[in-house]
């Protein structure tokens, strides 16, 4: 520890280092910078199963600035229907924060069974309405059955740790350089805010193997020869499985865009810059759009009547 902890408990108090401050460390916060002299301090939480030290950790590549400047962007780039405010929204809060996640990986088997269809075309004779001999072409479909097994290691696959991030934002500012991962050391995070984990190891295996799961059924289906596929049964077994707490790079902004409407928030990935946050609609927008297309579709069929008349 950089610091003397007062308490054990959940909420920790702290003097800080250079000044002698007392700082208040929030549940599951593990660093966070005096706000008398700004210098950076960690508190080395004693580990348990729940809440395991991080064991490797991702560097921020995306600075505050760039990060507003890829919020900006964002913001006036969202379409015709997006809310009329949200090019003009403003940052109200911005925060980059070290996000724990847990790092999956294991040794794959998946067994899979299909029927597997190849067209061909055929020339059939037939004889038309008028009693006309005439000859058309037929696509048809020769259906066998392929089964087999792809032997694989899974890697990379990465499942928030956090109540306050769901794993589906996360996926939604993936991916991540995993080539740049380095061992974890309090040095790494100083300065910026890291959180320790709210979710248990063990709720993170189950959400890394179904995700898991999905991605070797999508390289199945990708791998399968054949024009169409039906029945296709895929069969996964998990094997030398290996789960490891990282600490990730996240942006979190808050972004005023209307008085009579909740903030909208940003998540930026603090590596790569890719951005996801729930775009608001205009309500005007989307109706004036029906309105404008209901109406375009009644005028033509209007004129197409008139004219069949004429």
């Amino acid at each position: 520890m950089s610091e003397t902890a007062a308490q054990t408990t959940e909420v920790l108090q702290v003097d800080c280092r250079t000044c002698g401050a007392e700082l208040v460390f929030e549940e599951h916060l593990r660093s966070k910078n005096c706000p008398y002299c700004a210098s950076p301090n960690i508190v080395e939480r004693p580990a348990s199963p729940d809440r395991p030290t991080p064991a490797l950790a991702v560097g921020f590549g995306v600075d505050r600035e760039r990060a507003g400047e890829i919020a900006r962007r964002w913001l006036k780039s969202r379409g015709p229907f997006a809310h009329s405010g949200l090019g003009e929204g403003k940052v109200e809060e911005m925060r980059g924060i070290y996000l724990p996640a847990y790092l999956y990986s294991a040794s794959a088997s998946a067994a899979y069974r299909a029927e597997i269809g190849e067209e061909y075309t055929v020339t059939e004779t037939y004889t038309d309405a008028n009693g006309k001999t005439q000859t058309r072409i037929k696509t048809k479909t020769e259906w066998r059955t392929l089964h087999g097994t792809r032997d694989s290691w899974e890697s990379e696959i990465l499942v928030s740790a956090s109540k306050g991030l769901p794993n589906s934002e996360l996926e939604a500012v993936e991916p991540f350089d995993l080539r740049t991962l380095r061992r974890y050391a309090p040095g790494v995070i100083a300065g910026w805010l890291s959180e320790d984990p709210s979710i248990d190891p063990e709720t993170c295996l189950v959400g890394a193997r179904q995700e898991t799961l999905e991605r070797l059924e999508d390289e199945v289906y990708h791998f399968l020869p054949g024009d169409s596929q039906r029945s296709v049964d895929v069969r996964v077994s998990l094997e030398e499985e290996e789960i490891e707490l990282a600490l990730l790079p996240i942006w979190v902004l808050a972004v005023r865009f209307a008085e009579d409407r909740e903030p909208l928030r940003l998540i930026i990935n603090g590596q790569t810059g890719r951005t996801t946050g729930k775009v608001p609609l205009s309500a005007i927008k989307i109706m004036l759009a029906v309105f404008l297309v209901v109406g375009a579709i009644t005028l033509f069929a209007l004129w197409k009547s008139s004219g069949v008349m004429r």
